[in-house]
């Protein structure tokens, strides 16, 4: 074929294709719902990493959120895309506006005791709020622990705002805590730093730049809960809509979700950016955790005390185990992992079973940290026993629980580890004497399907975690320092 045919075949092809690229653009466009105000405002006033110049402390950082919120109260104080304003998380004197309960967990805070033991700071997820790790918070104050709970940049406001928060930004705002936590509790007693999904990459995170240097002190912990060590690999390809999303007509398809903003602490929607974002994280936690390896800063890295699902939608199991747990040195780290429920009468309605994540790791000959599996006793029972192995022992204890799977509960997920079975938005059974607006974790709408402008799986996904008592003693005893040697 002459040069110039080809080069003419080249052509038309490439616009073919464009024009195929273009035609299921405008396809996907279509099927998505509309943008609210919420999906599309800019909130200027958010904190930036190149604010945190010189003099730019915790202090600071609460007048900016201050002004943010402000700023939210007076460019989102409408609902106008016909939700029902009862439970729009925006609307002024609705349900659901945080800005009517006792205390707006949105934001940023502290709990502190007249006289405090140790000090802990919380990270929360994305598209969370500081509400995700409240229960941990309680438990730790209770025991005499000065928290400080941060708003990481671009959360507990409007997911638009979430577009523009980069790694950068949730570092420095991490870094600033942390130091303030430091300065607040002095030298002489233990921290903590605990992390839920992306919150735990950012603990990790900041645990590798302690041992790196000696500007700060190291924590002396970390807790981690459905840590977002790495995350299905979607998330890497998540700016792939940039190529056409610039232009007004398909701004729609940066978007992964456009659901209706009806939870009072988390967006329900979500921008493929943040999860690009998450990625660029996960892959620099692996990385550095992999470098210090040999390394002094090795043997300085903290225990780390890890909660997650046997099934979890979000983080790869696989990565939690090879790329954190497996790295560790310091033998009083520990997995422990909620198996699914296996009692024989509900193995015949599973799609995929995850057991070969499990016997990957407890037909293993030893690891180098204290590995626990929450299962069933055996398939006729719910009940529950605790299997364990200490770091670097061949045989696994095994004791009885009193806990057992409750009626028609198959698996925990991603986002019920953290939280309590009485917890008053997500629990199953929330407590009575706390209010705050819908209680999510105890819907259960039954009619036909495509009526409902919320996704069916929004309510079916478990919210809350039923064995959370277990938690609860574990994170008691790492904190009175009585864990089992």
């Amino acid at each position: 074929m002459p040069t110039r045919k080809i080069i003419r075949f080249a052509a038309v092809s490439a616009v073919v294709v464009i024009l195929l690229i273009l035609a299921a653009a405008t396809l996907a466009q279509r099927s998505k719902p509309a943008l609210s105000l919420w999906h599309t405002v800019n909130l200027k006033t958010e904190f930036d990493a190149k604010d945190a110049t010189d003099g730019f402390g915790w202090n600071q950082y609460l007048e900016t959120e201050d002004r943010l919120f402000r700023e939210l109260d007076e460019r989102v104080a409408r609902v106008t895309d016909g939700v029902n304003p009862m439970w729009n998380r925006y609307a002024p004197g609705g349900a659901n506006n945080p800005e009517t309960f006792p205390r707006n967990w949105n934001r940023s805070y502290e709990l502190a005791p007249p006289d405090p033991v140790g000090g802990a700071l919380l990270i929360h997820g994305l598209t969370d709020s500081p509400y995700s790790l409240r229960r941990t918070a309680e438990i730790l104050n209770g025991l005499g622990f000065h928290i400080v709970g941060l708003r990481l940049p671009g959360h507990g406001t409007t997911p638009s705002t979430l577009r523009r928060a980069e790694v950068e930004d949730w570092r420095a705002a991490v870094r600033i805590a942390y130091d303030h936590l430091v300065e607040t509790v002095g030298d002489d007693t233990r921290i903590f730093v605990a992390g839920y999904s992306n919150g735990g990459a950012l603990a990790l995170d900041l645990a590798l730049g302690t041992v790196a240097g000696d500007e700060v002190r190291t924590p002396d912990q970390i807790v981690l809960f459905s840590p977002a060590i790495g995350i299905t690999r979607a998330a890497a390809l998540a700016r792939i809509h940039r190529l056409i999303s610039w232009m007004p007509w398909f701004n729609k398809l940066g978007w992964g979700g456009i659901e209706p903003e009806y939870d009072p602490f988390k967006y329900t929607s979500f921008h493929n950016d943040a999860g690009y974002q998450t990625h660029v994280l996960t892959k620099s936690v692996r990385a550095g955790l992999a470098g210090i390896q040999g390394l002094e800063s090795a043997r300085r890295f903290p225990p780390v005390l890890t909660f997650m699902s046997l099934a979890d939608a979000t983080v790869l199991v696989e990565a939690v185990v090879d790329g954190l747990h497996d790295r560790l040195v310091d033998e009083d780290s520990e997995l422990v992992i909620f198996d699914i429920n296996r009692q024989a009468k509900m193995r015949g309605f599973f799609r995929t079973d995850p057991a070969k994540r499990l016997t990957s790791l407890t037909d293993r000959y030893s690891t180098p940290y204290r590995l626990t599996v929450i299962m069933n006793a055996d398939e006729t029972t719910g009940a529950l026993e605790e299997w364990t192995r200490a770091a670097g022992a061949t045989e696994a204890v095994v004791t009885p629980l009193e806990l057992k799977w409750p009626r028609g509960f198959y698996s925990l997920s991603h986002v019920a580890v953290p939280f309590a079975p009485d917890d008053p938005i997500y629990g199953v059974l929330p407590n009575p004497d706390q209010r705050f607006g819908i209680q999510l974790g105890s819907l259960e709408p039954r009619g036909e399907r495509g009526l409902l402008s919320v996704p069916a799986d929004h309510f079916n996904r478990l919210r809350s975690n039923p064995f959370f008592p277990y938690i609860e003693q574990r994170l008691i005893d790492v904190a009175r320092g009585t864990a089992e040697e």
